[in-house]
């Protein structure tokens, strides 16, 4: 419980010193919960500080949805093992419940989501007992629950039954509960989900202010009646077609949509906020994502350090072969997500000597060359590591596409027809004769390409198992150092194990099975 507090608080300290023009006669670390939590701006301010831990859920579904799927894989850097072999194992499914156990790694994921869920139940149970307007509380609780549902629902996709904490943690026994059924987080999850919806704003202009709204809250409920153990199509289709009748439009160049200048554009319905500068608020996917390289210019504009055995280095998430070549011919997002680096290797670290559209590539010979995805590239940058790249969530043309997978899995194959060919026309695409569950699941591969969507896609389709057992096929005949143990995946590694420190720390809890 003290943990829970301390974080809160500690969120809420970072906020508040960052105001400026105001003499803090007492020290900004003699806040505390008794005396927080008096007006409306305090509540806010607590609510940002739950909206924080979304950067967590982005940055660790590169590791685990992204690189899980089969879409990427990683660069292999014999020369400095460093602390990257625990992230290597998500993709090669090896981990287990000691994988990345460190509070910045992928394995960090589970506590990342209960931290926001702390924030968000402080929240709530303050709300309910304070004198604020209505208005606000109104304005508050439904971001709120909104948030909480988004965090539960990760929880469930990526561990199964996880323990519901709905309350504010005041004494040991509400910090250290059993796990509930998935089917019982999935109830909680759209329970919130539909208490939050009357009280969230439709947005009506872009860009948008990055807080919750109705076509959030309501894309998250469409995903969530369509993965719980039992699909509630109708009820799915009903909140996605709201979704259509709100103010979103896909934007005319698909490239733009992600343009930092373009942030919360009306395509996208909910994105992570980042900000470069030097306050703490940047983005680095780029950094992260290109070769490993002795000359970062050549690709972003800046010369920095990024060949590195770690996770804060290059040569994560790279497009696999078998992505790239899956893209139709003269479709438009294939040049928009994916570039080439090519150049001279040396140790595994490469000199760039160009940076090459992916569209019919063919290798110069004598050099060597990496894919990489271009879609977060927006140079020119003034400090390594810092970017202003947001991070996409939910799209308006992952609307389209989740609506048409939901009307194929209801037989409504010529209703979904026209919003799968949406998407595809924008993408340079000829429309297609008929929609069916393998290529809407395919156009939403290229489509949310590199947003960390196609793992938990895969799962919701049936299709992980097949899909996975084949690119291991694949990437063993290429790589000497993949083990045999690599790629056996079944029924029990779609969902990943409940990380062994809080097994430790919570005698109530079990182990998935498998682990």
């Amino acid at each position: 419980m003290k943990k829970i507090t301390y974080i809160l608080l500690t969120a809420m300290v970072c906020m508040a010193s960052c105001k400026k023009g105001t003499l803090d006669l007492v020290p900004q670390t003699a806040l505390s919960s008794a005396s927080f939590f008096k007006n409306a701006d305090q509540f806010n301010q607590a609510l940002t500080g739950a909206y924080t831990n979304l950067r967590g859920v982005a940055f660790m579904g590169i590791y685990m949805d992204e690189m899980r799927s089969d879409n990427t894989f990683f660069t292999f850097y014999s020369a400095d093992r460093g602390t990257s072999t625990s992230a290597e194992a998500y993709a090669e499914f090896i981990d287990n419940s000691t994988s990345s156990q460190a509070p910045n790694s992928p394995g960090n994921r589970y506590g990342n989501d209960y931290e926001g869920i702390a924030k968000l139940n402080t929240i709530l149970t303050r709300l309910d007992k304070s004198s604020l307007a209505q208005t606000d509380k109104d304005k508050i609780g439904g971001e709120a629950l909104f948030l909480r549902a988004f965090y539960y629902y990760d929880l469930v996709q990526h561990f199964g039954g996880v323990p519901l904490q709905v309350e504010e943690v005041t004494d040991v026994n509400g910090a250290f509960l059993p796990r509930n059924s998935v089917d019982e987080v999935y109830t909680q999850i759209l329970a919130d989900l539909n208490k939050a919806i009357p009280l969230l704003p439709v947005v009506k202009a872009f860009p948008q202010s990055g807080r919750a709204t109705q076509g959030a809250a309501k894309m998250l409920l469409g995903y969530a009646y369509m993965s719980k153990p039992s699909p509630d199509y109708a009820k799915a289709e009903a909140a996605l077609l709201d979704i259509t009748k709100m103010s979103y439009s896909l934007l005319p160049n698909y490239a733009n949509v992600f343009d930092p200048t373009n942030k919360n554009n009306s395509e996208s319905i909910f994105e992570v906020q980042y900000k470069a500068g030097n306050d703490g608020q940047q983005s680095d996917f780029i950094w992260r994502f290109i070769p490993k390289t002795t000359n970062t210019e050549a690709i972003l504009g800046l010369h920095g350090t990024n060949a590195r055995g770690s996770l804060a280095s290059g040569g994560w998430n790279v497009p696999t072969q078998e992505m790239v070549d899956s893209y139709e011919k003269g479709d438009l997002r294939l040049p928009a997500s994916i570039a080439v680096a090519e150049g001279t290797v040396n140790n595994e670290v490469l000199t760039t000597t160009a940076v090459k559209s992916p569209v019919d590539y063919k290798p110069t010979a004598g050099l060597g060359y990496y894919y990489f995805i271009k879609k977060y590239l927006h140079p020119p940058y003034q400090v390594e590591y810092n970017t202003d790249d947001n991070w996409p969530i939910y799209r308006y043309s992952g609307a389209l596409l989740l609506l048409a997978e939901c009307l194929v899995a209801e037989n409504k194959n010529g209703e979904a027809l026209p919003y799968l060919n949406q998407v595809r026309l924008r993408a340079g695409l000829p429309a297609l004769a008929q929609a069916t569950k393998l290529n809407v699941s395919n156009e939403m591969r290229h489509e949310l390409a590199f947003e960390n969507h196609r793992w938990t896609d895969l799962i919701r389709n049936g299709q992980a198992i097949d899909a996975i057992t084949a690119k291991g096929v694949r990437l063993k005949a290429l790589y000497g150092f993949l083990l045999p143990s690599t790629f056996l995946i079944d029924q029990n590694r779609l969902i990943y194990a409940i990380p062994f420190r809080e097994i430790q720390i919570n005698s109530k809890l079990t182990q998935n099975p498998g682990y």
